[in-house]
């Protein structure tokens, strides 16, 4: 690698999500429903109409960020805490600091604490005498639903933002201009990468504009190390990065699992002899009867399923009964379980149904409920639409016509005969 390259590389050592983090309005991307021009946040904050805020939202919409906008827009000192790594003892600290800014430099603070909702009740009270005698302006971040989390005295006092995660375009325009910005993103290093590529970094970062940039930091890095000043992005890149942690089971030899395979295949295909046996040779081999109950136990859903519900009670009381007696006595209820799948009839519609619906929840986290299907148990809740025009089933006599999907995936259907 050449010495140019290198210095590229340690031209910043803080995480690219970290440098590129908007400084002002014009370069924030998301939320544009409060910041927008002329919107309440933004116009609060270019009025210097300052009180406390909650944000609400999930990961990587820009909470933090917006805190460090309007203490820069509005000139005010500004001080971050974590409420996982903080109590009482810091607060006080950072009353103290602003209590001394505002003596000697006629300047206001605003503290924000991330995460608000890991503090108790007591250390929320804590905020409230500093709150209201104006010491401090606070900005509470939280990804909970604040009417449950946050204490309802200092919810009072507090006006409360709802972000949303970022669409595909907001997260595009976010990863190209961290690769286009010279002075803090990574434009002067030469990458290539095509717009369906950039797509595939939005699939993966689930609406968070933090996840996105540390999937393009990671493949940047370590293209760089192998190929030179030059890099050129593939999707397979992006997957590579953006992988999830594998679970690693303990080995117990490739003989045990082609043994549970067969079992698993003979009662597929409806052979309980075959089962019977299989099972056996692994009770003999030492095989802990509670696995393969636990196996019959999936078995009973993924293969049989809705075509005969007995299956899965059967498997249930197999699986007690090797719990409550051990071997060699539960043998044979495990036996009559495995016998009972084998001849069964099979349906696999369930396991496909819970494998798709499974893969649509997994690639659409980010989408939420539709407020209609909300519970509203707090008035700002009603206030902003939860429930509303939800037609309570029981008090038609037909058919009602209710969406009960996310809009995205409207007449979606995983159960198909």
């Amino acid at each position: 690698m050449s010495s140019v390259t290198k210095d590229k590389i340690n031209i910043n050592t803080s995480p690219l999500a970290e440098r590129m983090r908007p400084l002002d309005f014009l370069d924030f991307f998301g939320q544009t429903d409060i910041v927008g021009q002329g919107k309440i946040l933004r116009r609060l904050v270019e009025q210097d109409d300052l009180s406390s805020f909650i944000f609400w939202g999930p990961p990587g919409v820009g909470k933090t960020t917006l805190a460090k906008i309007i203490a820069t827009k509005t000139k005010s000192h500004f001080i971050q805490l974590s409420a996982v790594m903080s109590g009482k003892d810091e607060l006080r600290e950072a009353v103290a600091t602003a209590k001394e800014m505002k003596e000697k430099e006629n300047r206001r603070t605003i503290l924000f604490i991330d995460e608000i909702h890991r503090w108790n009740k007591a250390q929320q009270d804590g905020l409230l005498p500093y709150v209201e005698n104006g010491n401090i302006i606070l900005i509470g971040a939280t990804t909970e639903n604040p009417s449950f989390e946050i204490i309802r005295a200092l919810l009072s006092r507090s006006r409360v933002f709802v972000l949303k995660s970022l669409n595909e375009g907001e997260l595009i325009q976010v990863i190209k201009r961290a690769i286009e910005d010279k002075d803090r993103g990574l434009g002067k290093i030469s990458i290539k990468i095509d717009d369906e590529v950039i797509k595939t970094i939005v699939f993966f970062s689930g609406g968070d504009a933090r996840t996105a940039l540390n999937i393009l930091e990671l493949v940047v890095k370590l293209k760089m190390s192998s190929n030179g000043e030059k890099i050129e992005i593939f999707e397979a890149d992006i997957k590579e990065a953006a992988q999830k942690v594998n679970v690693v089971f303990d080995k117990q030899g490739e003989e045990f699992y082609n043994l549970i395979s067969a079992l698993h295949k003979s009662m597929r295909g409806s052979d309980p002899d075959a089962a019977l046996y299989w099972m056996c040779r692994m009770l003999k081999g030492g095989a802990d009867p509670l696995y393969v109950a636990r196996r019959v136990v999936r078995f009973a859903s993924e293969d049989i399923g809705m075509a005969n519900g007995e299956a899965l009670i059967q498997a249930n009381a197999a699986y007690d009964a090797c719990h409550r007696l051990g071997m060699p006595e539960c043998g044979v209820h495990l036996a009559q379980a495995v016998v009972y799948c084998a001849k069964s009839a099979k349906s696999n519609l369930l396991y496909t149904a819970y494998e798709a619906a499974s893969k649509d929840a997994e690639e659409t986290s980010h989408l939420g409920v539709p407020l209609h299907l909300r519970n509203a148990p707090t008035q700002f809740m009603k206030d902003i639409g939860y429930g509303k025009d939800y037609k309570y089933n029981p008090d038609y006599t037909g058919p009602v016509e209710q969406e009960y999907l996310p809009e995205e995936l409207k007449n979606k259907k995983y159960l198909r005969k």
